[in-house]
């Protein structure tokens, strides 16, 4: 496959990434290098992943996946949005005593799920047109970790601009993007 054929389909995959990061980075005060290098990495390689798991799953596994993939990343975006939205009102000195790294442990695992399900989705597709996967799924893993890059650079910058309710605007980015895939898949 053509990298200008596949370039698109990575940029149009990577753009929940890019979205994601940019509403996490919303909320990250002295945000590291590492924390975004760990996104970045995360979301590129589950992107980069799912598409061949998608690919060896096959046409039997479509129209399953097919019924409840908006859903399994609607509501993964939707319980780490909300809980970003409900931590945006609470006492600002008891926030700063509790570490938040959405970089690491189970929220960064979730996340890396619900930015790639479409990219799995992708994978089937390919194996139903009898594409081969290996090489857009590494562009579609490099464009993901790059928009993901891109996306925790702006980040801090709109969270010095949104101020302190800079949670509370990352956690409605993550429900939007959440609702935005529920509408697209229905």
């Amino acid at each position: 496959m053509n990298v200008f054929l596949v370039l698109p389909v990575a940029f149009a995959l990577a753009m929940d990434a890019f979205a994601v990061s940019v509403g996490i980075s919303v909320t990250q005060k002295g945000q590291r290098w590492d924390q975004g290098f760990r996104l970045a990495f995360s979301f590129g390689f589950f992107q980069f992943i799912m598409p061949i798991i998608g690919w060896y799953a096959g046409e039997s596994f479509l129209d399953y996946i097919r019924d409840i993939d908006h859903w399994v990343a609607f509501s993964l975006l939707f319980l780490i949005g909300g809980k970003m939205v409900l931590g945006s009102f609470r006492d600002q000195r008891r926030m700063e005593k509790v570490p938040n790294d959405p970089s690491r442990g189970f929220r960064l695992i979730a996340l890396s799920v619900a930015t790639s399900i479409d990219a799995f989705a992708v994978g089937l597709s390919f194996a139903a047109l009898k594409i081969p996967i290996l090489y857009p799924s590494v562009i579609i893993g490099i464009v993901a970790f790059l928009m993901t890059l891109l996306g925790t650079g702006i980040g801090p910058v709109i969270g010095r601009i949104a101020g302190k309710r800079a949670e509370l605007l990352g956690g409605l980015i993550l429900i939007l993007i959440g609702i935005r895939i529920i509408v697209e898949h229905t």
